[in-house]
């Protein structure tokens, strides 16, 4: 290399290297704190690992009622969301990838359109609304953006087209339906992206909080994230007491619990994703060459 390549290689370095720290150290702040003592919990400053370590800020988290509650409405919206998202987008993407469906270019700039242009936040409410789904968990999974990704469509909609067509031709032949093509040849050949893509949608349900502030009420369907915020952003007083006196609230300071609950909200989803990294960048990228 040249001198210049050199330090280009040299800044482009540090300059990745200083981006990874900055992006680690609020998680590594946290993760901390929820392992401190009160005294060290409150004290200004960095903290990068925890100088009095203390599992009591965990010990009040797991034992909130609310906190599980939470978990369990996240769970459910994140997995049964997240299947219902794949086998929709699939059954929508799959024959948009067939040049004979009929006026096939009028459809897909159709779906196109609604990634520029939306109906806005209070048609979406008054539509939920109407539709009898106010205070409901089927909300988290049928409203929109959640229940169909655009974008995402349209990924797995240019992966089915790199598939041969030989081998719908040949399992026609055979007698096959498009039912039983697509779900026994064209998804189990479709791994990858459908792993890129339920990671996506897994990702945004898992941090969704907006749509259980709008449309529930009832805090026994409310999901974590939403929960996490009227505690963390909202600072609500009153929740962070009623959940002091219910576990007890001894050697803790709502700095440690905040914490700890971020933690807890967090980790879940990033154990995952290790699992899902192997089909990630093939997944991506072959679903995006051809449009």
């Amino acid at each position: 290399m040249t001198v210049g390549e050199k330090v280009f290689q040299v800044f482009l370095i540090v300059f990745i290297v200083f981006l990874c720290v900055m992006m680690l150290y609020p998680f590594i702040h946290m993760l901390a704190v929820s392992f401190s003592t009160p005294t060290e919990a409150i004290r200004p400053g960095l903290h990068l690992f925890p100088l009095e370590f203390s599992l009591d800020a965990y010990k009040n988290a797991f034992s909130s009622n609310q906190i599980w509650v939470g978990f369990g409405n996240t769970i459910f919206r994140t997995v049964v969301g997240t299947i219902l998202a794949l086998v929709f987008m699939s059954l929508t993407a799959y024959p948009l990838s067939k040049k004979y469906l009929p006026h096939r270019t009028f459809f897909t700039l159709l779906i196109v359109f609604t990634m520029f242009f939306q109906g806005g936040l209070i048609p979406t409410y008054l539509l939920i609304k109407e539709v009898g789904l106010m205070d409901s968990r089927l909300v988290y999974v049928l409203a929109p953006p959640f229940f169909i990704s655009t974008f995402s469509l349209l990924i797995l909609r240019n992966f089915f087209m790199q598939i041969p067509a030989e081998l719908e031709e040949s399992a026609k032949m055979d007698g096959a339906s498009d039912i039983k093509i697509l779900f026994s040849i064209i998804l189990p050949l479709s791994k990858p992206i459908l792993a890129t893509v339920g990671l996506w949608m897994a990702v945004n349900q898992w941090n969704s909080w907006f749509d259980g502030l709008l449309y529930i009420q009832d805090t026994d369907k409310m999901v974590l994230q939403t929960y996490l915020r009227r505690l963390v952003i909202e600072n609500n007083t009153q929740e962070m007491q009623a959940m002091m006196d219910q576990t007890g609230g001894q050697d803790v300071v709502p700095e440690s619990i905040k914490a700890a609950t971020i933690m807890l909200a967090t980790i879940p989803i990033l154990v995952v994703y290790p699992f899902l990294q192997k089909y990630f960048t093939k997944g991506i990228f072959i679903g995006s060459v051809k449009g």
